[in-house]
């Protein structure tokens, strides 16, 4: 068997597992099941194809660019694929992020908002729409400072005119990541938007926990990453 192969085989075997096991801690938990997205970033289309084919339908990939040349003919051939950007965004490519994707998870400042509420306008789509927190006010992360949180989805919602469901956060890899989900959890009550994206390989069920809508795991159903 190659290594292609292999990687293949394991990404269906590894997605059910890890489908299972949030299942299985959400019942225990007694809490809601998240949304499993499955953060396809650096594979190609043989390596999805089998977490397709497993039942896979809601996807996350962190480059618009990278996700340009892999996504198109996957969303013609299975057209209930929703598909999330997971990665910063940078204004100039807001306009091929709204074409492609069916959610955005990382708005964290002004421009970014305004760029993504005049290309849905003018494209005359809706895309599901989460702000990004800085949980950890890390000066080398993108998000919005928690502080600055509520204010923030304030003015999207009542100056863009974006509809926004809900919040995300990645918390610094080096802490417990319970007070962080915790955090998020609080500012979305504060907030009144409902969704929550928090949770990756390493703590999405620590995620599901603490009321977890969408966890995003890439490493735990693809395996280790390559870069090259």
């Amino acid at each position: 068997m190659t290594e292609e192969n292999k990687v293949e085989n394991n990404s269906a075997k590894n997605y059910h597992h890890v489908f299972s096991e949030m299942k299985m801690h959400s019942e225990k938990h007694k809490v809601e099941m998240p949304t499993l997205v499955c953060v396809s970033k650096t594979y190609d289309v043989d390596a999805i194809q089998p977490v397709i084919d497993a039942g896979a339908r809601v996807f996350g990939e962190n480059r618009v660019q990278e996700a340009q040349g892999k996504w198109p003919a996957f969303k013609l051939a299975t057209p209930d694929i929703e598909l999330h950007l997971i990665g910063p965004l940078q204004s100039n490519k807001a306009k091929e992020a709204v074409e492609l994707f069916d959610c955005i998870q990382t708005i964290d400042r002004t421009k970014i908002a305004k760029a993504i509420a005049k290309e849905m306008k003018g494209q005359n789509k809706t895309l599901k729409l989460f702000i990004q927190v800085n949980t950890g006010s890390e000066p080398q992360k993108a998000g919005i400072l928690p502080d600055e949180a509520l204010e923030f989805v304030k003015y999207c919602q009542n100056d863009l005119g974006l509809e926004i469901e809900g919040l995300m956060c990645i918390p610094p890899f080096d802490e417990n990541p319970g007070p962080h989900f915790a955090l998020l959890r609080k500012l979305s009550c504060e907030a009144g938007v409902e969704k929550l994206s928090m949770g990756m390989s390493a703590d999405y069920l620590t995620a599901t926990e603490f009321n977890a809508t969408h966890v995003r795991v890439g490493s735990g159903i693809f395996g280790a990453r390559n870069y090259s």
